[in-house]
């Protein structure tokens, strides 16, 4: 009986790259990538940033270009990055050009560690000199004196409503609305402690306790609840304190050497606050723009008087996004209003209904027309 011969097959060559090679093209793109960063850091220079002795570097600085550059970035990106990381990948890099001359000097509510501090590393990029201030007045104030190129406060959250301490100040203050970021709030528990048995109280900025009423409710309802001045100010007091907790974003866990004890504690996952870049310039359309406007009539309490005000925004098909009333301090039950408007005073027709605002006014100013901020 004849012996059966045993076939060999060749082995396939595997069609996947080897691990060295991937490396060797990570490499090649990475040098790449330097290059371009680089050309564009000169191209930067040519417009303006480091060719002018006599120059700042706010003289230089775009909000209106940087919007559309970001818009851009967003629009072409097929992934697999995330859009937020590719938005932020682009607000560092321009972030970085203009600072080669001097970085732009940015007032924020601080201290270190807030939710005002994030807004301004998401709008400028981290290649800025923030400066932590105590107080909404006091960031206003450096803007005024020209000590900060720009401030950042906080004017509204989705869950909580208005900051009126940041519209009231535009009633007495020159500075115009720059700009806006939006940031999704997360809050976090944190503590000295191993377990929520051991907290006692819990430390934080009024308006992040109401954000995790429910929470707060379910999970400690026996314990104290201690309003401070803000949630750096909470943290510190739980890094000093025995069996004080506090409420806070994570980077303020890191910054006061804090365990995070339970993450994400606010009430709705949308919780979004929205902040105003303030300063003494403005600036040009971006192409997706809004403008805000003080305003106020003689008699606010007429009949009719708002109605007579906001007219002209319909019958020219512009949308009012927002309205919040303030006392006037001019007398007793007399109010102003402030009124957000999608588009900038530059488009014909917004242009338009304003200037038929304006004629019905007692009180006109337009607090400034800035870039929707890019998501």
């Amino acid at each position: 009986m004849a012996k059966r011969r045993k076939v060999m097959t060749p082995r396939k060559k595997s069609a996947a790259p080897e691990l060295s090679e991937i490396r060797e093209r990570i490499d090649a793109v990475d040098a790449e990538l330097h290059r371009l960063l680089n050309e564009r850091a000169t191209l930067a220079q040519k417009v303006g940033i480091s060719k002018h002795a006599s120059g700042r570097t706010i003289d230089f600085y775009r909000p209106e270009r940087e919007a559309q550059v970001l818009r851009s970035a967003r629009n072409r990106n097929k992934g697999p990055l995330r859009d937020e990381e590719i938005l932020r990948l682009f607000r560092e890099i321009m972030s970085a050009c203009l600072a080669q001359q001097e970085p732009l000097k940015v007032a924020f509510l601080g201290p270190e560690g807030t939710f005002t501090q994030q807004a301004v590393f998401k709008q400028f990029g981290h290649s800025v000199r923030a400066l932590a201030l105590p107080s909404i007045d006091e960031v206003f104030h450096e803007v005024e004196s020209g000590a900060a190129d720009f401030g950042v406060v906080p004017i509204e959250n989705s869950t909580e409503g208005t900051v009126m301490h940041t519209l009231d100040r535009f009633l007495v203050s020159p500075l115009s609305i720059c700009g806006e970021a939006e940031l999704r709030i997360h809050q976090y528990l944190m503590g000295r402690m191993k377990s929520l048995a051991a907290v006692r109280r819990i430390c934080s900025h009024h308006q992040s306790l109401a954000q995790c009423r429910e929470w707060l409710d379910e999970h400690l309802p026996d314990v104290e609840q201690v309003p401070v001045s803000s949630n750096a100010e909470a943290a510190r007091r739980a890094r000093d304190e025995q069996h004080t907790a506090a409420i806070a974003g994570e980077t303020a866990a890191e910054v006061y050497g804090l365990d995070v004890l339970v993450a994400k504690i606010e009430d709705r996952p949308d919780n979004t606050t929205r902040f105003l870049v303030i300063g003494a310039k403005t600036f040009r359309p971006s192409g997706d723009d809004k403008t805000t406007v003080l305003v106020s009539v003689a008699h606010t309490d007429a009949p009719g008087a708002l109605y007579r005000l906001l007219e002209p925004l319909a019958q020219n098909g512009v949308s009012l996004t927002r309205i919040e009333s303030r006392p006037s301090r001019r007398k007793k039950w007399d109010y102003v209003f402030f009124l957000d408007l999608e588009g900038h005073v530059e488009d014909p027709k917004v242009a338009l209904a304003l200037g038929q605002l304006k004629e019905r006014s007692s009180l006109y100013r337009v607090l400034g027309s800035y870039p929707r901020s890019v998501l």
